[in-house]
């Protein structure tokens, strides 16, 4: 009975035509896919009398051999039908291809991440679903800060209060990257960490739920405040140009002591008084401070023989001062229009 098909279906394939290669297809799953023809027949040698295994064995081989050499033939003479077949109209007008561009967002941290690279330090990275004990805990935020209330931050999971490695989250701030990165290492080191943050914020022109930071840390042995003004007066200068002034002003972190916003003269009006920097002639664009104790004994590190200095500023609020955006949430809008305009600026 078995040798009957085989036979019925050498037949058939040595017979078979196409007319294109969606045909050519349809052939090769008839006969040679795991639920084809060949296959089936596979499955009922299984049940062949012993005695005539072997001649049933050469049918069904010679049976496959002919069918994948047929179905190779036919799809070699489709290509060979389609490489002569010039359908090409040199009457028509080439359509223009448009090429894509970078994002703004990834222009500006491009640029930010270059200028330290030529200071010395080197990228780290860090879970964006990261954990209580290293977005808060190790970064010295009080038991009650407001930081660390589900209606204030995107908690995934709180299923133990009083176990931080179980309240998992969207990070707020890639400083945890850094907590991360000293319980790896110990000092001398000067990292960058770039990233996507997530914040509890109302949308608006100034404001998203989420925007992307790059924070910067320095640890080593006599590491002053006088290092980090100098690294950022550079950073300043290289971004927005020569004759860009900072200044530092008091301010607070939980993870910096002391702690310090840094302002920039305005690039618009020179540090003149404009509308976009109210009148004052300056702009802030970054927090910093020296790194606290604390949060370097928690990362495994000897405050009493080594200091550090940290950083973080938004990638946007850079993007807004060098491009004068004036509603951040174009950045994440898509708006081909929008983006188009960034084409020439790397």
């Amino acid at each position: 009975m078995i040798l009957d098909k085989i036979e019925t279906l050498l037949k058939e394939v040595n017979s078979l035509s196409a007319k294109n290669m969606e045909d050519v297809e349809q052939l090769r799953r008839k006969y040679l896919s795991k639920k084809g023809e060949i296959s089936a027949l596979m499955g009922d040698f299984r049940n062949v009398a012993t005695d005539q295994k072997r001649a049933v064995g050469i049918k069904l081989n010679e049976l496959k051999k002919a069918a994948t050499d047929k179905i190779t033939s036919l799809r070699n003479q489709m290509e060979e039908a389609g490489a002569t077949n010039d359908d090409i109209d040199l009457t028509r007008s080439a359509y223009p291809i448009r090429l894509g561009s970078r994002h703004p967002l990834t222009v500006v941290k491009n640029e930010i991440i270059d200028i330290f690279d030529r200071m010395g330090f080197v990228l780290a990275d860090g879970p964006e679903i990261d954990d209580d004990l290293h977005v808060f805990t190790k970064l010295n935020f009080a038991a009650d800060h407001p930081a660390r209330d589900m209606q204030d931050t995107f908690f995934i999971e709180q299923s133990d209060p009083n176990d931080v490695t179980k309240n998992v989250l969207l990070r707020s701030h890639t400083s945890g990257d850094q907590a991360h990165y000293m319980e790896e290492h110990q000092p001398p080191f000067r990292i960058l960490c770039p990233g996507r943050v997530y914040r509890n914020e109302a949308i608006s022109a100034r404001a998203h739920c989420f925007f992307h930071q790059v924070e910067g840390l320095y640890v080593d042995k006599g590491v002053s405040f006088t290092d980090l003004k100098q690294v950022l007066l550079t950073f300043a200068r290289e971004m927005f140009g020569a004759d860009t002034k900072i200044r530092l002003r008091p301010s607070y972190f939980p993870f910096t002591e002391p702690s310090a916003e840094m302002d920039i003269s305005c690039n618009i009006c020179g540090g003149k008084g404009c509308a976009f920097c109210k009148h004052t002639g300056w702009v802030e664009i970054l927090g910093c401070g020296m790194v606290d104790p604390n949060v370097l004994e928690a990362g495994g590190i000897d405050s009493k023989v080594y200091t550090g200095y940290a950083f973080g500023m938004g990638v946007e609020r850079i993007a807004n001062l060098k491009y004068r955006v004036s509603d951040l949430r174009m950045f994440s809008e898509n708006d081909l229009n929008f983006l188009k305009e960034f084409e020439s600026v790397y």
